[in-house]
């Protein structure tokens, strides 16, 4: 009977307020999928952190003509240069911090070059003879990046030597920057979200006034009284969080899955299965600013 009595009240709030519940859920879900997409990002850089750092490579371009590094002063690097260079990689004291390397003449760098900006117009304006030979190096632990700078960017024939792993850390700081963005994002509506909450259960206790005045006076228990209210705003809230978390699949499945990785097939993109470990989480915060929002509200505007 009780159980019937409270789902009646329940019922019938959402009813009398159905404008406001839907504000709440529309609120909700803008501002959790604010905090899923920066969860979705975070995901996201740690994947391709997984699944770049044990690719990356550090490169020593050798000198070529126009270079203006110290140890090109004699000009693109000869035959012998690259030999003393290829011998210290195979050395003793490097080798046990390379897995292995590969030299890439200039004409491999253009052919590259070509595969990779096969879509822009910059491709026509440059020759072979602009890009210089490298080793490219794969690393044991990319973590030892240094020793190998140290010990090649002073060598003869060195112009510069780079660690992939500084463009990609360019690429993760951009991207945790937009997390901050999103999360900022979230916390604004989510205040809106509170403050919308509050609202919609004070205007349905007011509403309710002389219901709940008779059911003081006939003995019905704080908890009977107030658990139709703040179970409006708890519905409310968890349908929003559902929104919110078959949006981020949604974009996880379609946009992440069917566009991005058939477009950049080399890159890891998370799945949709790995968004819908946020849903949880999403689930549980809606949840637990609705019934703190509501609790709140009922302290104040319905005395039980």
């Amino acid at each position: 009977m009780r159980l019937a009595f409270v789902l009646s009240e329940i019922g019938s709030g959402l009813r009398r307020n159905l404008s406001m519940v839907i504000s709440v859920i529309l609120v909700t879900f803008v501002s959790l999928t604010f905090v899923g997409a920066a969860g979705m990002l975070q995901l996201q850089i740690n994947q391709m952190k997984g699944y770049w750092y044990d690719k990356v490579q550090v490169a020593i371009f050798l000198c070529s003509d126009g270079s203006t590094a110290p140890g090109c002063a004699t000009g693109p690097a000869t035959p012998e240069q690259e030999d003393n260079l290829r011998k210290l990689l195979q050395s003793p004291a490097v080798a046990q911090y390379v897995n292995d390397f590969q030299y890439e003449s200039k004409d491999d760098a253009y052919k590259h070059f070509k595969e990779q900006f096969s879509n822009s117009p910059i491709v026509d304006s440059v020759t072979p003879d602009q890009l210089p030979a490298s080793f490219r190096i794969n690393m044991k632990d990319p973590e030892k990046y240094e020793i190998i700078s140290e010990t090649f960017s002073s060598q003869a024939g060195v112009e510069t030597v780079i660690d992939q792993r500084q463009l990609l850390e360019r690429l993760f700081s951009a991207m945790n920057a937009a997390s901050l963005v999103a999360v900022s994002i979230a916390g604004v509506m989510i205040i809106c979200a509170i403050l919308l909450i509050a609202t919609t259960i004070r205007l349905s206790a007011f509403s309710r006034r002389r219901e709940t005045g008779i059911m003081r006076l006939v003995g019905a228990s704080k908890m009977v009284i107030q658990l139709p209210f703040i179970l409006e705003g708890v519905i409310a809230a968890v349908i929003g969080a559902a929104l919110a978390s078959g949006t981020l699949w949604a974009v996880a499945h379609f946009f992440l899955g069917e566009v991005l990785s058939k477009q950049y097939p080399d890159t890891a993109f998370i799945s949709p299965g790995q968004t819908l470990m946020l849903a949880p989480a999403l689930i549980g915060l809606g949840v637990v600013l609705a019934g703190i929002s509501s609790l709140l509200t009922l302290r104040r505007y319905l005395r039980v």
